[in-house]
């Protein structure tokens, strides 16, 4: 398994994981971000969502295209996260989140670059 799989298989299971909690007991989730507990649906539609992300996040772990793509996704998650909390939408324990998916992304990028320089060795002993 290459390492910029690795790092895509263990940023779905990260999902999986959250998208399930969000599900089954969203305010578990909110109380350890510090973020209001809520009875609307909407959390747990957002859990639904983030757990079938989940599952592309896993089947395609390793294709490049997508490893790709998700390392400027997580960029901008963070990115918007940031500026929610900046702005005064969330609260800063929101940030956190984005603090996640900004070093997922990092990892990702520099597996993806140790991948293609072993690749360029093996290319070259081949």
């Amino acid at each position: 398994m290459s390492k910029s799989t690795f790092s895509a298989k263990v940023f779905a299971v990260y999902v999986l994981f959250v998208g399930v909690v969000l599900v089954v007991a969203p305010n578990f989730l909110l109380s350890i971000f510090r973020l209001p507990q809520t009875s609307e649906v909407w959390v747990h539609v957002v859990g639904v969502l983030v757990f079938n992300i989940g599952i592309y996040a896993w089947i395609s772990s390793s294709h490049k295209p997508f490893l790709v793509a998700s390392v400027y996704t997580r960029f901008l998650v963070f990115a918007a996260l940031t500026t929610f909390v900046v702005i005064g939408l969330a609260r800063p324990m929101l940030g956190l989140l984005g603090v996640v998916d900004l070093l997922g992304g990092i990892w990702t990028y520099f597996a993806l670059k140790a991948d293609a320089s072993v690749t360029k060795v093996t290319a070259r002993v081949a």
